[in-house]
C-alpha cells in the first residue's frame, strides 16, 4: 500500500475523441496530466479486455482475460508512428456524441486499422518488434487470435456450438484453421501488438508523473471467450461443453432476485491439478500492466455462488468452497509481491474477511452504503475505516452521487448524514463533502469516480447491474475538466495529507 494516496477513476472509454469512444491517445495522455496537476497519484480503470455488443459492451464479459480492447487503439498515435495518414482521418465522418458510439466506433477503427496493418508489413523495425511480441505473448495470443477469427467464421454461434473437431480443439482441425484464416490472424495480432505499445507509453508517462494505474481484474471469463474454449477442463461443463451451473450472488443490495451473470464457475479440482497455472499467467499478465489490481468478487475465491444453469435467476443457488489458501500460496510463490486490491463488497461473512487479513490484501469501503439504519457501527463510515482499505465514494456499479442523492437516499438516510456531518447541506455542497470525507479517511487509498468530482448526476452513470442495455456508454466532454477543478482537488488532496 502507499502511503495516503488518492486518486480518480474513469474507464478511457469515457475520455473525448473524435472516433466514437474514448482511447488510449491524447486525451488519455492528458487526463494524466490533470491528474498530476490535481497532485493526485492513483488512476484507476476498468478491464481493458475486449468489449463486444453481443455482451452489452461490458469490460467484465470479454472475448479474453489477457487481449487488449482494440477499441481503444488510437488512430492519431498511429498517424504519429505514420501508420495512418492524415488524408486517412479526414476522411472519417468524426463521432463526438455525448454517449460512446459503441457500433460506428467499431466499424470505423476496423476500417483504419486494417490500413495501419497493411503500412506496418511494410516497414522491417515494425516488423521485428511485431515478432518479439507475438513470441513472448504466444501463450494467450495464439488461442485469442484463432478464436476471433473462428467467432467471425461462424456469427452467431457459441464455441460449443462450432463444428466438433474445432470445438474439441483436435490438432488437424485447428491447423486447418490456421491457414484457412491466416490473414485475419495476422490483424488480429498486429492489434494486439499496436494496443500493447500505445498501452505501455501511457502508463509510462503516468509512471513518470508520479501515477500508478489500478486496473481491474474480473473473477470470471465471459463463456465465449478464447479462455474457455481452450482450457474447459478448468470449468464446470457437461459432456456438450455448456455449463451445467453458472456464477452470480445472490440477493443484496443491487438487486432483490440476485445477480445471475452466467459465467461459467471454476472447476478447482482440475486447477488446483495443474498447479493454477491458468491462473498464475493471468495474474502476471496483469501485474505486467498495472501497478495494482482490484480483484473483482474476491469472495469468490473464499466461497462462490452456483447457480443452476436452467434457473432465470440467482435466487436458487447455493455456496461452494474455493481453495483459498492453496491459490494464495500459488501466486506467492511465483510472485514476489502481490499488489492486489480484494473487492469484498457484498454479501461478507466472517471466513471472507479472514481470509482478506490473512493475505494481506486491502479491502474496500463504500461511502454510499455508510449511513444506514446500523449507525453508528456501520463499518463503512470513516471512523469505523481501517488503514488497510480503499474508500470510494462509490464505484462503477453504483448511482452518481448526485443520482443517489435525489434518487434513493430517503429522508431517513439524509437525515444520518446531516447528523454525521453536524449539519444540512444542499446536494451540491454535500457532494463535496462526501470526497472530504473520503480524503479524510484513515484508508490508505481513496478513490473518487470522475463522475462524483463534476457533481454529474444519474445520466453519467456507467452501470446498472442487472441491466444488459445502456450502460458503458458515458462521456466526458471537452472542456469539463479545468484548472480550477485541478487547484480545487489538489488544496483538499494536500489538506489530508495525500498530495
Amino acid at each position: 500500500m502507499p502511503e495516503r494516496g488518492a486518486g480518480l477513476l474513469l474507464h478511457p472509454t469515457a475520455l473525448p475523441s473524435p472516433f466514437g469512444v474514448g482511447d488510449l491517445g491524447p486525451a488519455a495522455h492528458e487526463f494524466a496530466d490533470f491528474l498530476a496537476a490535481a497532485g493526485l497519484s492513483l488512476w484507476q480503470m476498468l478491464p481493458l479486455t475486449p468489449t463486444e455488443p453481443g455482451r452489452g459492451n461490458s469490460p467484465y464479459n470479454s472475448a479474453s482475460c489477457f487481449a487488449g480492447n482494440p477499441l481503444l487503439i488510437s488512430p492519431q498515435l498511429l498517424q504519429d508512428e505514420g501508420l495512418l495518414t492524415e488524408e486517412d482521418l479526414a476522411e472519417m465522418t468524426p463521432l463526438s456524441g455525448e454517449r460512446v458510439d459503441y457500433h460506428r466506433a467499431a466499424a470505423l477503427k476496423r476500417r483504419l486499422l486494417e490500413r495501419a496493418w497493411r503500412r506496418a508489413g511494410e516497414r522491417l523495425s515494425l516488423a521485428a518488434d511485431l515478432e518479439r511480441f507475438c513470441q513472448g505473448q504466444a501463450h494467450w495470443l495464439e488461442d485469442y487470435c484463432l478464436f476471433m477469427a473462428l467467432a467471425d467464421e461462424f456469427p452467431g454461434r457459441l464455441w460449443n456450438q462450432w463444428p466438433f473437431d474445432i470445438r474439441d480443439r483436435q490438432p488437424q482441425a485447428l491447423e486447418a484453421a490456421r491457414q484457412r484464416l491466416a490473414p485475419r490472424l495476422a490483424l488480429e495480432r498486429f492489434q494486439q501488438w499496436v494496443f500493447q505499445r500505445q498501452w505501455l507509453a501511457l502508463k509510462q508517462h503516468c509512471n513518470r508523473q508520479g501515477l500508478a494505474i489500478i486496473g481491474d481484474m474480473p473473477i470470471y471469463p465471459d463463456f465465449h471467450s478464447a479462455d474457455v474454449w481452450a482450457h474447459p477442463d478448468q470449468f464446470k461443463l457437461d459432456g456438450a461443453r455448456a455449463p451445467y451451473v453458472v456464477a452470480g450472488v445472490p440477493p443484496d443490495y443491487f438487486s432483490a432476485t440476485g445477480q445471475r451473470w452466467g459465467n461459467p464457475v471454476y472447476n478447482w479440482d482440475d486447477i488446483k491439478r495443474h498447479g493454477f497455472a491458468w491462473w498464475l499467467e493471468r495474474m502476471g499478465r496483469n501485474l505486467e500492466m498495472y501497478d495494482y489490481v482490484r480483484l473483482d468478487h474476491f469472495r469468490g475465491l473464499v466461497a462462490f455462488w452456483e447457480v443452476p444453469a436452467m434457473e432465470p435467476n440467482a435466487v436458487r443457488g447455493c455456496w461452494q468452497e474455493a481453495p483459498c489458501r492453496e491459490f494464495f500460496r500459488a501466486l506467492k510463490r511465483r510472485f514476489h509481491r502481490l499488489p492486489i486490491i480484494a473487492e469484498d463488497l457484498g454479501i461478507i461473512d466472517a471466513a471472507v474477511r479472514e481470509a482478506r487479513r490473512e493475505q494481506g490484501l486491502p479491502g474496500m469501503v463504500i461511502l454510499m452504503f455508510a449511513f444506514g439504519e446500523d449507525n453508528p457501527f456501520n463499518p463503512y463510515l470513516p471512523h469505523n475505516h481501517q488503514p488497510d482499505s480503499v474508500v470510494y465514494t462509490g464505484t462503477h456499479d453504483n448511482n452518481t452521487l448526485r443520482g443517489w442523492l435525489s434518487e434513493e437516499a430517503d429522508e431517513a438516510t439524509r437525515q444520518r448524514l446531516f447528523r454525521y456531518l453536524g449539519r444540512g447541506l444542499s446536494d451540491d455542497d454535500l457532494i463535496w463533502e462526501m470526497i472530504r470525507l473520503a480524503l479524510a479517511s484513515v484508508a490508505e487509498m481513496a478513490v473518487i469516480p470522475l463522475q462524483d468530482v463534476l457533481g454529474l448526476g444519474s445520466e453519467a452513470r456507467m452501470n446498472r447491474p442487472s441491466h444488459r442495455d445502456g450502460n458503458w456508454g458515458w462521456r466526458l466532454q471537452p472542456g469539463q475538466l479545468g484548472d480550477g477543478l485541478a487547484q480545487r482537488l489538489r488544496e483538499m488532496v494536500a489538506t489530508y495529507g495525500r498530495i
